[in-house]
């Protein structure tokens, strides 16, 4: 028989071990493909906890698949341990205080979320072993899903095929079914080859990259005003060409993110944007090559986990913060913009308060005026039936990618919203295991979903993961 209290009592259980877990992850903060010291960290608690462990997971040497159980549907908790540059914060003040090192910070709180979905899985474990429930529970560790698409790989690598249902979350300032917005995204290189020459005495023999470069990003200012207002394209120069404007530059190197709110619109924009390459290379005799650093795929809805997940939301309560917990978030707010704040709560649709700290559950038939953002989550949505939760472990109005959101990231009102929503997201996976209707339903949700558009994995065979070498011991 279901029993909330039963896997929420074991949530509580495994709270302080994986609470110590998030806040000695918080302290390694570890970029894209290099979380060795992270992965090894979350490998020696699922070996803790008694998981079967299986690492280097589509030959990504930080990713990490631990599994429990015996038969029956498998359920997956989705967890992400990577970091951010340029985020290095001290934790638990509300100032700009960096700390001493590389830069590097977890200004998206991801220390918190793959802890709080490793929770969510020992609880689920428990439940399994003392309940003698059919079924298997899976925690994915994932790296790099800031910029490097890994569960894209992962889910070219086949890594999540025979999963009945995928259920992760992700820091917030609000308590809510996380909808499913998200854009699909392509990162996509274009290196332009000209050729050298002397700028006052030769530039008749000069084909310049760098003029191919610039004509380039001219086209593509002018296709914005010809594609869905929700498509966003931005970039950056990976190389200009060099420092001497004597010199025709005959290299220049650019990297641009394209996204659309869907699949197909992305491919269709990819290709435009790929035209407009090739125009700037032939209009300046030069030569430009194409390739894919990495892809994701928008996220798929997936109605009745979602409406599974809000009757737990809404059986649980909201996370309980005191009055030092909001103090705090008070003085975080004082540094955040009226704009800021006024931004989030159009994001979610609710009425501003004068409380800090969200301390409710916001309805799911919102009328949202979000700004929508890309994650790899996306492309486990259109093999896997999934779902998603926020949970308030910020102060209200906090911006994404933020030294704000690093300063939060070991807070007390941190480690209760993350032990909070594993409660949500071990309940939801428990009315998976009880309820044989529930996963029939989402698949055919899922099915009815692909029926236009059929999953393509963005990223093309031939391109790898840019994986990084293990550091060296000091």
């Amino acid at each position: 028989m279901k029993n909330e209290a039963d896997i929420w009592t074991g949530v509580d259980r495994h709270a302080p071990d994986l609470i110590g877990l998030s806040d000695r992850i918080w302290g390694m903060p570890e970029i894209c493909y290099t979380e060795y010291a992270s992965v090894a960290e979350h490998v020696a608690m699922l070996k803790d906890k008694g998981f079967r462990i299986t690492e280097n997971v589509a030959g990504i040497p930080t990713a990490v698949i631990g599994e429990a159980g015996e038969g029956g549907p498998i359920i997956a908790f989705l967890g992400e341990y990577d970091a951010l540059p340029g985020l290095s914060q001290e934790a638990g003040v509300a100032e700009p205080r960096p700390l001493p090192g590389n830069g590097q910070g977890h200004g998206c709180g991801h220390n918190l979320l793959g802890s709080a979905a490793l929770l969510a899985a020992c609880a689920l474990k428990d439940w399994l072993e003392e309940t003698g429930t059919p079924g298997r529970v899976r925690y994915y560790g994932c790296p790099a899903e800031e910029g490097g698409a890994a569960k894209s790989f992962m889910a070219r690598a086949g890594a999540f095929d025979g999963v009945a249902a995928a259920i992760t979350w992700h820091p917030h300032c609000f308590n809510e079914v996380a909808p499913a917005l998200s854009l699909a995204n392509t990162r996509m290189d274009f290196e332009f080859t000209g050729r050298a020459s002397h700028a006052a005495a030769a530039p008749h023999l000069g084909r310049s990259a760098l003029d191919a470069a610039q004509l380039m990003c001219t086209g593509v200012q002018y296709l914005r005003e010809h594609v869905p207002q929700e498509s966003r394209i931005h970039y950056s120069f990976l190389d200009a060409g060099g420092v001497a404007p004597n010199v025709v530059q005959a290299k220049a190197k650019l990297r641009f993110a394209i996204r659309s709110p869907d699949l197909p619109g992305m491919f269709e924009l990819n290709e435009r944007v790929k035209r407009i390459a090739e125009g700037a290379a032939m209009m300046t005799d030069t030569k430009v090559s194409i390739s894919i650093m990495s892809a994701v795929s928008n996220l798929l809805a997936n109605t009745p986990l979602e409406e599974a997940m809000q009757a737990n939301f809404e059986r649980l309560g909201p996370p309980e913060f005191d009055a030092e917990d909001r103090n705090f978030a008070a003085r975080i707010q004082a540094t955040l913009s009226a704009g800021d704040i006024a931004s989030a709560y159009r994001g979610v649709g609710v009425a501003p308060t004068d409380t800090p700290l969200c301390d409710y559950i916001v309805p799911r038939d919102t009328r949202r005026e979000p700004m929508i953002g890309s994650t790899d989550v996306g492309d486990v949505s259109w093999i896997v039936p999934t779902v998603q939760a926020h949970a308030a472990t910020l102060a209200i109005g906090t911006p994404g990618h933020s030294w704000q959101v690093t300063a939060q990231g070991k807070t007390p009102q941190a480690h209760k919203a993350m032990t909070w929503v594993a409660k949500v997201m071990a309940a939801t996976a428990q009315d998976c295991l009880t309820d044989a209707d529930l996963l029939a339903r989402a698949r055919a949700d899922l099915d009815a979903r692909l029926a236009a558009a059929p999953y393509t994995c963005p990223i093309p065979a031939e391109v790898s993961p840019p994986l990084q070498p293990r550091p060296e011991a000091a």
